[in-house]
């Protein structure tokens, strides 16, 4: 792995934890100013939800806790492109609304700039 690789998996280890306790001020650490969340549901076809800048992206993980609940990442992969970072995982954990079980297997493509994260591009395939 060289330097950048290092870094960028640094950055990314560092950016997921902070997501995974939902800490907007540590992922805000780890963002740049003109981040861009493109979630994988919405409405705004053909991208989902398009989430521009730190309000949006304080919004969007409030919002998270009254959809997903217990959510766990397995099945992770992290593979380098020069400034992009591609991660594969499976997502597990249920819908608050009625319970139902999520399970989704699904990638998200990270640009890096100035050695921050400029975007997290997300898919999703359901499982079950």
């Amino acid at each position: 792995m060289n330097k950048l690789q290092n870094e960028g998996l640094a950055l990314l280890r560092r950016f997921g934890k902070a997501f995974n306790r939902a800490d907007v001020e540590e992922i805000f650490a780890c963002v740049n100013a003109v981040f861009v969340w493109i979630q994988a549901a919405g409405s705004e076809a053909p991208h989902g939800r398009i989430r521009p800048g730190a309000e949006e992206l304080r919004q969007a993980m409030a919002g998270r806790a009254g959809v997903y609940r217990d959510v766990r990442f397995s099945e992770t992969n992290l593979h380098f492109a020069d400034n992009h970072i591609i991660g594969t995982f499976r997502a597990t954990g249920s819908y608050v609304a009625d319970g139902r079980a999520l399970d989704v297997k699904g990638v998200d493509i990270y640009v890096l700039r100035d050695a921050l994260i400029a975007s997290k591009d997300v898919y999703w395939k359901q499982i079950t």
